[in-house]
């Protein structure tokens, strides 16, 4: 699956078949439904790619303490770009 498709997909009303369990968090988040999203993060923590994950998560909150904590736990830093920016990032890094 390619990013447009990815993002065209967020057009349906399920996920598609076969994605992994972050790309299904970064897709419900790409549909507003940050709390199926956060639950997938959760799922996982102490996971590198779950606690980015859920670092993002709590930066598209606005909690900047929270989201910088688990930054520090995926062995990240808090981009400076937008949060749309990083959503693309983490979508594209999970498609491979």
């Amino acid at each position: 699956m390619t990013y447009e498709e990815f993002e065209e997909s967020l057009k349906n009303s399920h996920p598609p078949a076969g994605l992994n369990e972050i790309l299904t968090g970064l897709w419900h988040d790409g549909k507003g439904d940050w709390e199926a999203a956060h639950n997938i993060a959760q799922s996982r923590e102490g996971t590198q790619a779950y606690d980015h994950l859920h670092a993002y998560l709590h930066r598209v909150e606005g909690d900047t303490w929270n989201a910088n904590y688990w930054y520090r736990r995926a062995g990240a830093k808090m981009p400076e770009g937008t949060l749309k920016q990083e959503w693309e990032s983490l979508v594209k890094r999970h498609l491979g």
